[in-house]
């Protein structure tokens, strides 16, 4: 078998075969094909697609390509959520403690942010003390003991995906809709959950821009996880806005805690009620209503803030700290954002306000940049709100004074304002199933 004929069979809109895949996929990670090879091969996956039995062969072998999780000794249905990413989302400190509290069992490896976009690792371990690398046996206890466990993603996690990426990013083919839907199931199979909600943003501060890519991304990740033998749901959810109102690693747990108490913003709660319905529909085999109703009681009666209080202690972190949210450190700096003017917020660029947060120093744009778990930024004022000239839009938060000036010129250019009133943006566009 030779890679030039597998190249040369996709690039005429042909179908490969699993013997084909893995023999790309197994090559390129022992270095026995060449970047340059597998580069045209992902140009060609561009342009020519890839079909659903393509596409669940590719994720499998993938997932296949290092570790994978036996979560077996884990009793009861092992249920994960997974986001494509977004600016504010904060949601797995939300759900995973949610459904925990209802009897699913969430073996969560989450990963650190890169960019605009907020990593959960990054916001646990904000909280004094808690650890995100723990021995796989102590995993395994504590999701059997207090049904959770929030975890760093594992070193050798489908490394033919940590290739493929870099080599994507480097080609222009990471917009592809086949390629980020192997690359996100072949981690979440090989993470070994039974069953799969899936968070697909849509928005500009998302990769998908329009609802048509966002609902065949849906469809054809929900479509691998059938054909893997995984219970899979998509929602497929506003990035056109800031999820809630805090961005940065400490402010989002922080309101990750006031949702667990009822309170917090409205947008941040609905959406995490929703993602949370899903996955106890799926592991608990219950209605959408009849989830909804559970989701809402162990928030109302503060079981779910005890499982995220159970989880924290379990994993080293200071409870206190959820206690009581004001021991989280403060920036040293807090500089208002006022309205250039009167009108209608009509637009936000979400990933400019993402990439906002990052230059007052709570994001990385290298893997070895060091965050600032303090540093982010309070949003205010949202697309659809009228504001008066000179009224605070937004809070920044930052230890570094030299970048406030820039850092507020880029959320005021963030926006656009109408005269007109707009519509207030949808929440949720639809459910994939």
């Amino acid at each position: 078998m030779r890679m030039y004929d597998i190249i040369e069979k996709k690039r005429d809109g042909g179908k490969l075969s699993q013997e084909e895949i893995t023999f790309w996929i197994e090559g390129y990670v022992k270095g026995e094909i060449p970047d340059y090879q597998v580069s045209s091969l992902l140009m060609a996956i561009f342009f020519q697609g890839l079909d659903d039995e393509e596409l669940t062969n590719l994720t499998l072998t993938m997932a296949n390509s290092g570790d994978m999780i036996d979560l077996s000794e884990i009793n009861g249905i092992k249920v994960d959520k997974h986001s494509t990413g977004g600016v504010g989302d904060k949601t797995t400190l939300i759900v995973a403690p949610i459904v925990a509290a209802l009897g699913g069992k969430v073996a969560k490896m989450s990963g650190k942010g890169l960019g605009f976009t907020g990593g959960t690792a990054d916001k646990l371990e904000s909280i004094k003390g808690y650890q995100i690398n723990i021995p796989k046996e102590d995993f395994i206890k504590q999701v059997n003991e207090i049904g959770i466990s929030l975890i760093s993603q594992s070193g050798n996690l489908t490394p033919a995906d940590k290739k493929l990426y870099a080599l994507r990013d480097v080609t222009a083919t990471v917009e592809s809709i086949p390629l980020i839907a192997s690359s996100i199931m072949s981690k979440k199979i090989a993470s070994g959950a039974d069953c799969i909600v899936l968070d697909v943003k849509l928005g500009s501060g998302a990769f998908m821009k329009s609802l048509e890519d966002a609902k065949c991304l849906a469809e054809k990740m929900v479509n691998i996880g059938r054909l893997a033998n995984r219970e899979t749901i998509a929602l497929i959810t506003n990035m056109d806005i800031p999820l809630g109102e805090n961005i940065g690693n400490s402010l989002e747990v922080i309101e990750a805690i006031e949702v667990l108490k009822g309170r917090g913003p409205k947008d941040l709660l609905e959406v995490s009620i929703e993602l949370a319905t899903a996955m106890i529909m799926l592991c608990k085999q219950v209605s959408q209503e009849e989830a909804r109703e559970l989701v809402k009681t162990v928030i109302s009666n503060g079981e779910a803030l005890e499982k995220l209080k159970q989880v924290v202690e379990a994993q080293g972190g200071d409870v206190t700290w959820i206690e009581d949210t004001s021991r989280f450190p403060e920036a040293e700096f807090k500089v208002e954002v006022r309205s250039p003017k009167s009108g209608y917020i009509c637009n936000m660029n979400t990933e400019e306000i993402g990439k906002v947060a990052c230059t007052l120093g709570a994001g990385r744009e290298r893997k070895e940049d060091t965050i600032d778990y303090a540093a982010g930024l309070k949003v205010l004022k949202k697309t659809s709100d009228f504001v008066n000239q000179d009224d605070v839009i937004a809070i920044l938060y930052t230890n570094k004074e030299e970048k406030i000036e820039e850092a507020k010129q880029k959320y005021i250019q963030a926006l656009a304002f109408s005269e007109n009133g707009v519509e207030k943006p949808k929440l949720i566009y639809e459910i994939v199933k």
